[in-house]
């Protein structure tokens, strides 16, 4: 066995060497989301050549600004939206993940105001019975696949273990503190979204349901509230083998990674995740742009540690900053020519990936 892993390598090495800078900076784009400022695109705009000089691998659309609130950002209608995304996969030359965070109450891109359906917390959704759950998260599917988004940021997994928290359960994002229902009611979404042709993403990996703090504000350390019990929604899921991907939390746990948030940490992404839960799934970074992240660490320190955790995709959301695509591509293609990412972390996840479009 060995010895084909050493064939592996030095293959690998080899395939590498052969390629031009402009191969890697496209198998670099793949495992790229970002976000954009536009409501309506051309041929001309920024993002559409973006998107066709690297292979970007997806965008991430929001409705606001979020230093402006009253300033629209990407969605404001479903003609203005299904316009969108029309738009970019018709100007994009290869298949792109479309993406939005709409998981019902508060966090929902498309909104009622905008003339969208509304959709029900994740808590409130709990409280309904089987049959009226898959009912309303099929007509939010549908509603997705009908205005051009195949991959949506939700379900939530994280439990309502602390009622302090302000971000997950104050916001209702959880369905309940009960991992059992938590995986029940997610299945359901997943499996309503799959219908659909929507990807789903299980957030926010270890757990973030326990926490006290806002990673997109700052540092977040749940070592002294976290507990293995925040695991058992991704175990059971993950026997289901129904899981696309799975988002990581900007959460530092010192029990888990004396050193790093858990989006950093190899311990946390692929000791934990992909061989102790057997995960095989693509792995996601939570938006790289938050607080918890950008005040401590460079952007060559983010990209470098994301992609040797495990990390497949990463996310720059371009709401809380705004990050410059070719300084992107550019950091990272260096850290690979530099060894300090290794080839195989990028042919391991280009090969994630690609499972999307098959």
């Amino acid at each position: 066995m060995r010895i084909f892993f050493i064939i592996f390598v030095i293959l690998s090495q080899f395939l590498f060497a052969s390629q031009s800078d402009s191969e890697l900076k496209k198998m670099i784009g793949h495992m790229l989301i970002v976000g954009f400022e536009d409501e309506t695109i051309d041929e001309d705009s920024k993002i559409i050549k973006f998107i066709n000089k690297y292979e970007i691998g997806g965008v991430i659309l929001f409705d606001r600004f979020y230093t402006d609130r009253n300033k629209t950002k990407n969605i404001s209608s479903p003609q203005q939206l299904f316009s969108l995304t029309s738009k970019l996969k018709e100007l994009s030359n290869q298949n792109l993940l479309i993406s939005v965070d709409q998981e019902g109450g508060k966090v929902a891109r498309l909104k009622p105001k905008y003339g969208f359906q509304e959709f029900k917390s994740a808590k409130n959704i709990a409280k309904s019975e089987i049959g009226e759950a898959k009912k309303t998260y099929g007509e939010m599917s549908r509603m997705l696949q009908n205005n051009g988004i195949n991959c949506n940021f939700a379900p939530v997994v994280d439990l309502a273990i602390n009622p302090k928290n302000r971000v997950i359960v104050g916001l209702e994002r959880s369905f309940s503190k009960s991992s059992d229902e938590v995986s029940k009611y997610a299945k359901i979404l997943i499996d309503e979204q799959k219908k659909a042709g929507v990807i789903s993403v299980l957030k926010h990996f270890p757990g973030h349901g326990s926490s006290l703090g806002d990673s997109h504000l700052g540092f977040v350390d749940i070592s002294d509230t976290w507990s293995e019990i925040e695991l058992e929604p991704y175990k059971q899921l993950i026997k289901t083998n129904s899981v696309d991907m799975i988002m990581t939390a900007h959460v530092f746990n010192k029990h888990l990674d004396e050193k790093y948030p858990a989006t950093l940490s190899k311990n946390v992404n692929t000791s934990l995740l992909r061989e102790k839960m057997n995960y095989k799934g693509v792995v996601v970074s939570d938006d790289l742009q938050m607080k918890a992240i950008s005040k401590h660490y460079t952007l060559k320190e983010t990209v470098t540690l994301a992609i040797n955790s495990g990390v497949d995709i990463l996310l720059f959301g371009n709401q809380l900053a705004n990050q410059d695509i070719d300084e992107l591509v550019e950091t990272i293609l260096e850290q690979v020519k530099n060894g300090s990412i290794s080839h195989e972390r990028i042919i391991e996840s280009n090969k994630r990936i690609k499972r999307f479009h098959e």
